[in-house]
């Protein structure tokens, strides 16, 4: 989906070198340093979000999906709009893969190096699971007894890519300490940035059949009654759906991203309270893309817990440091970029402003497909089809309003309103680049 952005305006915002000769300047020249690259980001929203898929029993067809969105970052075809049958040959190749997402990361980066080897390419891949870790280590000295918190995808903390990435490089880099890591599986949470309607709907006044988030009754993330308080849920404006009393609710569906925040922050706080573990929480790894689009309501969220009380007694406070490092793997992503184009003579002369975006929408023509009302996949359609079964499930089309929801569009344009420019460019040039073709045919 769009939790890629987030990756991508770390990059093209980076500064930290000298642009004239490579040097590093922990101030950076005021330069960005990729200013002159030019970058092809997808999102791959239509087979969305791929943390449920482990769940689901589907890891094969996740990789599937994942070698796809590699094909088409390496090929020049896409659609110009979903319903168009003809595709286009013009996008750019590429020199170097990102991948910006977590779980994409955890279940793929392996298929992918041995795609790319088989493919005879000499094409970097660089994952966002590696960056993440050597940042929240960065933040520990290395005889230091800690915790190191993981909020991530259900897929991603099931693969046990975050624990394991941190022993090896704890043992690779020195670090004689012991650190405990804890992880929380963030059901529902990636969907609801996006707005998936499976997750959340602000249309909605009265709890509903199809809601997939975290409940009472949801056993892969359940609401604990008893706790409720704990929570701090804001129940304004429909950000709670519920049945009975508001006091004591029979059920009760999260309809705000912050209340999936508020879950998942507490959920993770009462696993570390009531272990064994002596050590204090210092950093917490935001072990998905989607997340950094809210770290301020994270970092409320942890203020609120260390702050919390109970009959005079704080709950958590013995588990947490005051503060709390809140790590976005986006940064040394971009920094392990800048040292391969380094060193690999790489760097582009061009123009970021070039740039290209896509994202996939279920491909109506194809009549397999099983789409809802919206022209959205089904949840059981998205998760019960078998890897193998080659098709055009979906098409690859530049980025657009239509594509997304105006909450999505809302806050695109105010959190990352750099990179939401370059997107707004590249669709202005495919509208020019439409009307002038179509005034040729005139």
């Amino acid at each position: 989906g769009t939790g890629g952005l987030t990756v991508l305006d770390a990059i093209v915002n980076f500064d930290q070198y000298n642009n004239s000769d490579h040097v590093y300047l922990q101030s950076g020249d005021n330069k960005r340093d990729f200013n002159q690259e030019c970058f092809i980001y997808l999102g791959d929203k239509a087979n969305m979000p791929y943390g449920e898929y482990s769940g689901n029993n589907k890891t094969d067809l996740l990789k599937e999906h994942v070698i796809k969105d590699v094909q088409f970052l390496l090929g020049d075809k896409y659609y110009r709009e979903g319903n168009n049958l003809k595709y286009q040959e013009d996008k750019e190749p590429i020199k170097v893969l990102v991948i910006a997402c977590n779980t994409a990361t955890a279940y793929g980066k392996n298929d992918i190096e041995d795609f790319v080897k088989d493919a005879e390419l000499d094409l970097k891949v660089i994952g966002v699971i590696g960056a993440g870790v050597r940042g929240a280590l960065s933040y520990i000295q290395k005889d230091e007894n800690t915790i190191i918190g993981i909020m991530a995808t259900a897929g991603t903390v099931a693969s046990n890519g975050y624990p394991n990435t941190i022993n090896e490089e704890k043992q690779k880099l020195g670090y004689t300490g012991e650190i405990d890591v804890f992880q929380q599986a963030g059901i529902g949470l990636a969907a609801a940035v996006d707005g998936e309607q499976d997750y959340i709907n602000p249309k909605l006044s009265a709890p509903r059949k199809n809601y997939r988030g975290p409940s009472f009754t949801n056993e892969k993330a359940i609401i604990d009654k008893n706790i409720l308080n704990r929570y701090g849920f804001d129940w304004s404006s429909n950000n709670i759906l519920y049945e009975g009393e508001k006091d004591n609710p029979a059920e009760i569906q999260l309809n705000s991203v912050e209340n999936y925040i508020a879950y998942h922050v507490v959920s993770l706080m009462e696993t570390i309270s009531n272990s064994n573990t002596q050590n204090k929480l210092n950093a917490v790894i935001l072990g998905c893309t989607h997340y950094p689009f809210f770290t301020d309501i994270f970092e409320e969220k942890y203020n609120r817990c260390y702050n919390y009380k109970e009959d005079g007694k704080f709950i958590y406070r013995s588990h947490m440091a005051e503060h709390i490092e809140l790590i976005d793997p986006a940064i040394n992503t971009a920094k392990e970029l800048y040292t391969h184009l380094n060193e690999t003579d790489l760097f582009n002369d061009g123009d970021i402003n070039k740039s290209e975006f896509y994202i996939s929408v279920p491909n109506r023509s194809n009549e397999r497909n099983v789409l809802d009302e919206d022209y959205n996949f089904t949840y059981e359609f998205k998760y019960g089809r078998d890897a193998g079964n080659i098709q055009e499930y979906v098409k690859r089309v530049p980025f657009s309003k239509s594509s997304l929801s105006p909450e999505v569009v809302e806050r695109l344009a105010e959190k990352i309103p750099y990179t939401f420019e370059l997107i707004k460019n590249f669709n202005e040039d495919n509208l020019k680049t439409e009307y002038l073709k179509e005034k040729e045919k005139i």
